[in-house]
């Protein structure tokens, strides 16, 4: 992992590159420019470690193990990291865009007053 600030920002724009000059329903790329957004405010909505442990993973292709040397992490800790993210990013493309907690309390909320 890297400290260095203009590294994060290059990798970050690099993960976050969109088109900026369509309109709506001229995209037919992989991926939407809306879909694009909603993983970026997933993507910064994670730990430092955590956002930072996924991007090596899918961007730069490092193993666990090798991300749990880097980090300091065992490699158990890199995989839990990673299912967070990927759990966060996938709610968040559905729309879901809840803080964890609110998502555990209203699982959790309705069988406690049953």
């Amino acid at each position: 992992m890297t400290d260095r600030p203009e590294e994060l920002e290059a990798r970050a724009e690099r993960a976050l590159e969109r088109p900026t000059d369509l309109a709506p329903g001229d995209y037919h790329g992989p991926v939407h420019p809306d879909d694009l957004a909603k993983m970026e405010r997933a993507l910064l909505s994670l730990s430092r470690t955590t956002r930072e442990i996924f991007l090596e993973y899918r961007l730069d292709g490092y193993s666990y193990d090798h991300i749990a040397k880097v980090t300091g992490l065992s490699q158990r800790q890199v995989a839990r990291r990673m299912r967070t993210a990927i759990r966060r990013l996938s709610r968040y493309r559905r729309g879901d865009e809840r803080p964890e907690w609110q998502v555990w309390l209203q699982t959790h909320l309705p069988r406690w007053f049953r």
